[in-house]
């Protein structure tokens, strides 16, 4: 803080109308947010910014969580580090479709021809979408993609996010595909990526497979079903079921293996009911004695629970369900008698609760149903997006090693945890836990179509089938490429699907299997190798707590095949957003709020001083009352700021030996432990203590401070009046610092009237930078001269009499009087006071007797 001629350029109106528009061109003229990328690794703080997903609109919840992000690259910049803050959109998957046929009333048909000239319906009907082919259905994505880019890159903007807009990317972008297929093709050739065909979890309506970590339970109603198998003898062998229906597909029974009724029956056959079919009986130590019969039947597949039955017993596969969640013609296996066939031709062709009903209606036919179905409400497994039950199907589908198979690679993974840091730390249980309970590896195909396709082909054999233990990969420098439009080395496209020919691998990858390499896209991994060695790893990764077990774990995987290290040094992760009725807001529930009316409403400020009073990891509702508090705190700023200007005057010396008085020196004190407060708050990412730090700071400083001091800075030619203005001058540089992370378009404009540049490449306060102002000043005279003083108002305001008004005597005693005496003429000019008194005493807390003139009393 030194000594400079200025001009102070104070409205003569300070007003928060326009105030983003102002001065988001203005950042975005200067620059003021680029990545200077000459910096060494040391001199940079990277930020594996999270890139959301481009289908719809934002909502509050966004605005919330990447403010805290914003905050911290604030911070960081103006601590003197060149901030590396991209902006992604993840822009592929089933979200982007959905809206892509709802918007323009299409769906993919890949059979049909690419139209050049296709054009989207004029009225687009939801209800009766319009077959393209794959490639228009793509051209489509990525137009709606980059409109809708547009609009949340406008309103990032106007939230203030200082993300360097010369650093984007779309995860489906050249880069990003070729990112995504160059990581695949690395983890197929160290065997971390493999194809097998085996048991999926698979959502009907979206004909997808499913990972386990996009899976939700929810509450569903149903039914047991009491239905009777055979011994050899005849005599019944009673399971109790919810899925009557997939009886067909039974396999086998188990129980315990200490069940004592079923002990003579381990090793031998049953029949099932209806079909007749001969299933060998086993057991288990999943079964559960006290459930039901204590016998259940194996099907392939009811759920993951006969998945692992099935895996470990190693059984035979008798599917019934297909991809389009009905029961396929064809019988399985095992049924072949006549009456067999008959039977299941009731089922062939229905949907699976239809098929419940007939198998019911069956049973009762036969006799096998024994009384009437029981009434149960359980959980059952839905794909997060979906609105039917998950179905198993047997599918081959691409998998990366994720430890739910391997001891070795879980180890390392739990490893990569526990040295991560974590904000809340607590957090870091939430990765353990999914961690260890992971099952199986991670499903990263789909059967969709805008997304990165799989850069494998497959050989045909005479026959036209593919051999896919001898898949055809391309070289990386081709990379990204599209098997389902360009042909593999050594082959045309006269030879796509043609005998002795090729094919291309259809599936795309799960949008997490980019995303998870969002640090080295970003970074320009392959791609600009002086870029990624100063960028990564990178030192933070924010984001929401429920994509711990997705994006976050999915990041740490990739990195540990890849670069044999954490892709980040730090993890901060927000809590989510709850509703006026402490619901957290979800676009299923229909609670979710979107940013734009608040803006215009209450201020981007005001948006982000609500945000920032959410701490990391803690649920936050959304709270009009607490937008109102941060609108009132923007004004008070433009005011506070245009007054103290005015008291200090263009001539004030900003210069620490200019600071003499007790008072001045004191509030430099107090402010001194703010910034040290502040600072530390904001080095263990606690935001939201800064904040309120800062703000407590900044009140007091309005209401007492500036009262005090206001009638002595007015003087003219005094050292203590140059003592007061300095410290005026030297506060408000701070504050306007300290608020600048929270409250930037306020904290830029006030800075605006009366210094060069802008706050935001302005370097953060340091606590000695303000002591060395302060001197030998003591927080206390502050705190006391403020008592006093509020004493006083309290009595003017309690007669009901102006703050302007006269009183006749203040009398101070206590222990500590010598810490108000030294700030005497500011408190008597400020309280109007005409005599003021001190008597020392015992009493720790000072007491204020006040004598308001005769015709007041």
């Amino acid at each position: 803080m030194t000594n400079r001629s200025r001009s102070f350029r104070v409205p003569d109106k300070p007003s928060l109308d326009g105030i983003e528009a102002k001065w988001v061109d203005v950042w975005d003229e200067s620059g003021v947010y680029r990545f200077d990328r000459t910096k060494s690794r040391d001199e940079i703080f990277s930020i594996d910014t999270p890139p959301p997903t481009v289908s719809g609109s934002l909502h509050i919840g966004h605005a919330f969580s990447y403010t805290h992000t914003d905050l911290v690259a604030r911070y960081r910049r103006m601590c003197g580090k060149s901030v590396f803050y991209p902006m992604g959109w993840d822009d592929n998957g089933l979200p982007t479709e959905r809206r892509v046929q709802n918007y323009y009333g299409v769906r993919c048909d890949p059979s049909i021809p690419y139209d050049p000239d296709f054009t989207p319906p004029a009225k687009p009907d939801p209800k009766r979408q319009v077959p393209v082919s794959r490639r228009n259905f793509i051209e489509l994505c990525e137009r709606l993609t980059a409109e809708d880019e547009k609009v949340f890159e406008s309103v990032w903007r106007r939230m203030g996010l200082s993300v360097d807009w010369t650093h984007t990317y779309a995860t489906i972008d050249d880069g990003s595909r070729a990112a995504a297929q160059r990581a695949f093709l690395r983890n197929l050739a160290r065997g971390e990526a493999y194809m097998a065909e085996a048991p999926t979890l698979w959502d009907v309506t979206f004909r997808t497979a499913v990972a386990q970590a996009e899976l939700e339970d929810r509450e569903r109603t149903g039914a047991y079903h009491k239905v009777a198998f055979h011994r050899p003898d005849g005599t019944p062998v009673h399971i109790e079921t919810t899925r009557p229906e997939l009886i067909p597909a039974c396999v086998a029974l188990v129980a315990h293996p200490d069940d004592e009724r079923y002990r003579d029956l381990f090793g031998g056959t049953v029949t099932s009911p209806v079909f007749g079919v001969e299933v060998p009986v086993k057991s288990h130590w999943l079964a559960e004695p006290d459930k039901g019969s204590g016998i259940a039947m194996i099907c392939t597949f009811g759920d993951t629970t006969d998945v692992t039955w099935w895996r470990e017993l190693q059984l035979e596969t008798r599917p019934i369900v297909g991809w389009d969640g009905r029961i396929i013609s064809d019988p399985p296996p095992g049924i072949d008698s006549g009456a067999a066939r008959e039977a299941y031709a009731r089922l062939a062709g229905a949907t699976v609760h239809t098929a419940r009903e007939r198998m019911v209606e069956m049973l009762r036919e036969s006799g096998d149903l024994v009384g009437e179905p029981t009434p149960t409400t359980r959980p059952v497994k839905f794909y997060e997006k979906g609105d039917k039950p998950l179905e198993v199907v047997t599918t081959r589908q691409w998998y990366i090693r994720n430890g739910g198979r391997d001891a070795d690679v879980r180890d390392r993974l739990l490893a990569r945890g526990r040295e991560l840091q974590w904000h809340p730390d607590h957090m870091r249980s939430r990765y353990e836990h999914w961690v260890e309970g992971l099952n199986g590896d991670w499903l990263i195909s789909r059967q969709r179509f805008f997304g990165v396709p799989f850069p494998v082909w497959y050989p045909l054999d005479g026959d036209g089938n593919p051999r896919y233990e001898e898949p055809i990969v391309p070289d990386e420098a081709a990379l990204p490429v599209d098997p389902s439009s360009e042909a593999p080395a050594g082959y045309t496209e006269e030879q796509r699907g043609r005998p002795g020919g090729f094919t291309g691998d259809p599936d795309i990858m799960d949008t997490w299997a980019t995303s998870s390499l969002s640090p080295q896209i970003a970074g320009g991994w392959e791609r600009d190798e002086d870029l990624f060695s100063r960028v990564f790893p990178m030192d933070l990764r924010p984001q929401g707590q429920d994509i711990i077990r997705t994006w976050l774990f999915s990041t740490v995987v990739r990195a540990e095949f890849e670069n044999g290290c954490l892709p980040w040094r730090t993890a901060a992760i927000s809590g989510w957003i709850l509703d006026p009725d402490r619901k957290k807001m979800s676009k299923s529930k229909g609670n979710v709020v979107t940013p734009l009316d608040l803006l215009e409403r209450y201020s981007s400020d005001a948006i982000r001083y609500w945000a920032a009073s959410g701490r990391l990891g803690t649920d936050t509702a959304l709270d009009e009352g607490q937008m109102k508090v941060g609108r009132r705190l923007s004004i008070k700023i433009l005011n506070a700021t245009k007054f103290a200007l005015s008291v200090a005057g263009e001539d004030a010396a900003d210069r620490p030996e200019a600071v003499t008085q007790p008072l001045d020196r004191a509030m430099l004190a107090a402010l001194a432990e703010v910034v040290e407060d502040a600072t530390a708050a904001f080095e263990a990412y606690d935001h939201t203590r800064a904040l309120e730090r800062a703000e407590r700071f900044f009140w007091e400083f309005c209401d007492d401070y500036l009262e005090l001091v206001k009638a002595r800075a007015y003087e003219e030619g005094t050292a203590e009046s140059a003592s007061a203005r300095a410290a005026l001058l030297q506060a408000l540089s701070v504050i306007q610092r300290l608020f600048a992370p929270f409250l930037p378009f306020t904290a830029e404009e006030v800075w605006s009237w009366w210094r060069e540049g802008s706050v935001h490449a302005a370097a953060w306060p340091q606590a000695a930078e303000v002591r060395a102002a302060a001197g030998d000043g003591d927080p206390a005279v502050l705190e006391a001269a403020s008592a006093v003083l509020r004493a006083v108002r309290k009595a003017k305001s309690e007669a009901k009499l102006s703050m302007r008004a006269e009183v006749e005597r203040v009398a101070v005693r206590g222990k500590h009087v010598a810490r108000a005496r030294v700030a005497e003429g500011d408190i008597r000019a400020a309280g109007r006071a005409a005599a003021l008194d001190f008597e020392e005493s015992d009493a720790e807390e000072l007491s204020v007797e006040v004598t308001l003139p005769p015709a007041a009393e």
